[in-house]
């Protein structure tokens, strides 16, 4: 369990931190954070209501962060902090006791920067970083180890790119942003014509456009437009292994899981999560506030908000084999249906007309 860099707290302090009141000893002094399942006497953690698999009468947590109508759940050793919002409350003790750590202010030697690109004076690059003509790098930005930044790409102030990020020429990242290693933004859509049974690439002129406060996660691609820009706006979070493709636009505040893929010019809306897997077909369009359960493949566009889900559910190999038969069955069964129900109401016509 991760120890809290400064020493031990007080459920005091943290409560006064939360502005949270304390059910139990005040003074009791935790050293460590850890979920609710391996948490021992010395470690904090929070409990935010029932979920699946969680047993919070079995925690051994020295502090626990809950809400009040919950307490009776958790034993009675436990030392309770209670708020509103106990999950919200933990991400900020979180952010107060593991800091995030100040960046250096160097310019590794062995980076690579063209004398034409601006950097602010307290721009942090790492070991084997090349920057290209034209680039602008904001102000208390932190370019990690073998990031490679093309020509004329612009980073908004306190943006971090981890590790091995490759931004391609012209593409844009605003404030905030935190991008995680292998993620490659910028590079060449798939873009292809086909002329008498061969393919021919087509010129992808485009950028890519990132908004503030906009996570991405490790190895995802964002593949820069053919024309128009690729648009990720304000507060979006990307998890790991994403494929957005040529001109999608990913509207703000939306949430996408990993090994999701967005086919070209595809539209996501504002406040939209995707869960893990999840496929959209090229050039269809999701409204705002729109939620895709994982697994799911879009076809066509959702034009109201609310939670949509596709495929079959996980079942025994034999069940599923008999459910697969079945479905191929469904035109057939239909058709015998639709034939009974005809058959029916001609006998009850029949047997009125003969009253």
């Amino acid at each position: 369990m991760p120890a809290i860099p400064t020493g031990a707290v007080r459920a005091a302090d943290v409560a006064a931190r939360l502005g949270g009141s304390v059910r139990g000893d005040a003074g009791r002094l935790v050293s460590g954070v850890a979920s609710l399942a391996c948490a021992t006497i010395s470690d904090l953690s929070y409990f935010s209501g029932n979920r699946r698999g969680i047993q919070p009468g079995k925690t051994s947590a020295g502090i626990v962060i809950c809400r009040t109508k919950d307490q009776e759940a958790l034993p009675s050793g436990a030392v309770l902090i209670m708020v509103p919002n106990p999950q919200s409350a933990f991400v900020d003790v979180l952010e107060w006791l593991f800091p995030r750590s100040e960046p250096t202010k160097s310019i590794d030697p062995s980076a690579h920067i063209h004398p034409t690109a601006f950097l602010a004076d307290d721009v942090t690059v790492g070991a084997h970083v090349v920057i290209g003509s034209g680039c602008h790098i904001g102000s208390g930005v932190r370019i990690g180890p073998g990031c490679i930044l093309g020509e004329n790409v612009s980073i908004g102030s306190d943006t971090e790119l981890i590790a091995r990020v490759t931004v391609m020429n012209h593409c844009e990242i605003g404030a905030r942003c935190v991008i995680q290693p292998g993620a490659v933004i910028g590079s060449d859509g798939f873009g292809l014509i086909n002329e008498q049974g061969r393919w021919r690439r087509v010129p992808q002129l485009g950028r890519v456009v990132i908004g503030n406060d906009v996570d991405i996660g490790a190895n995802t691609t964002i593949d820069r437009g053919a024309l128009d820009d690729t648009r990720i706006d304000d507060g979006v979070k990307l998890d790991n292994l994403i494929q957005i493709a040529h001109n999608v636009e990913i509207g703000a505040h939306s949430a996408i899981a990993g090994c999701a893929g967005l086919a070209g010019s595809s539209v996501v809306g504002k406040y939209c999560t995707l869960g893990g897997g999840v496929g959209l077909a090229g050039h269809l369009t999701l409204a705002d506030g729109v939620h895709i359960t994982g697994m799911s493949m879009v076809t066509r566009s959702i034009r109201q908000p609310g939670v949509y889900s596709a495929g079959t559910p996980l079942d025994t190999n034999e069940n599923w084999h008999k459910n697969a038969a079945r479905f191929k069955q469904l035109e057939r069964i239909v058709h015998r249906v639709q034939t009974l129900e005809t058959s029916l109401n001609a006998l009850r016509k029949n047997d009125e007309e003969n009253l």
